[in-house]
């Protein structure tokens, strides 16, 4: 299968707003508790084993990772974007507020964002703090929402897991083309399906698709 994402490469590092690279190039933001999957999640749908890491010290890594996608002599035709991850309990409050003026800020007010892959370990379900991420992303913005490490559960256990996920989503008014997918970069379930979903958004560059919440 060819994929834009299998020419992903490490563009850059913003650490400020003012850093953001310019232009209006469509971006993919991925999002997550600090050990959902994120970085794996990355690895997986990009064909690489080290695009992203995972920080030794999760939550203290304050920065956004621009990957670029297209050709790897040209300028890039799309970003992804690995935002820190959040809600680490060793985290001091400073590093809290810190994600909030960095990446909430980032999905609130970015032009250029075209979609949000929220990460949920699928053994914790969606928190607390994953419900005040959710706030910051705008109602215009493209949501899919990974069940991650889906294959620790068994079959049974993972439809209950996707059912009290969806429900939680709905809950949270979301719009109705939010998308829900099991996902595991351990054994690639639900691998080509969020794939193509992410295909999908870059290449109609923001038109909106009718996508109902599915599993």
């Amino acid at each position: 299968m060819s994929s834009i994402l299998f020419t992903a490469e490490f563009g850059t590092t913003v650490a400020w707003l003012s850093q953001l690279p310019h232009g209006q190039l469509p971006e993919i933001a991925f999002v997550g508790r600090s050990n959902a999957g994120k970085s794996s999640a990355i690895n997986a749908l990009c064909q690489r084993r080290r695009l992203a890491f995972a920080s030794k010290t999760p939550g203290r890594t304050q920065a956004l990772n621009f990957f670029k996608l297209g050709s790897p002599r040209g300028e890039p035709q799309a970003w992804l974007v690995d935002t820190p991850g959040y809600g680490f309990a060793a985290a001091p409050t400073s590093v809290r507020e810190g994600w909030g003026r960095l990446a909430g800020r980032y999905l609130a007010e970015r032009v250029g964002l075209r979609g949000v892959v929220l990460l949920v370990d699928c053994r914790r379900g969606l928190t607390a703090l994953d419900r005040s991420l959710l706030a910051f992303v705008r109602s215009d913005t493209r949501l899919l929402v990974l069940l991650t490490k889906a294959d620790k559960l068994p079959f049974s256990h993972r439809q209950q897991a996707l059912t009290s996920l969806r429900q939680a989503l709905r809950s949270e008014g979301l719009p109705s083309d939010a998308q829900l997918l099991a996902f595991s970069a351990n054994t690639s379930l639900g691998l080509v399906e969020a794939r193509t979903v992410l295909e999908n958004w870059l290449e109609n560059d923001g038109a909106a698709l009718p996508s109902p919440i599915h599993s």
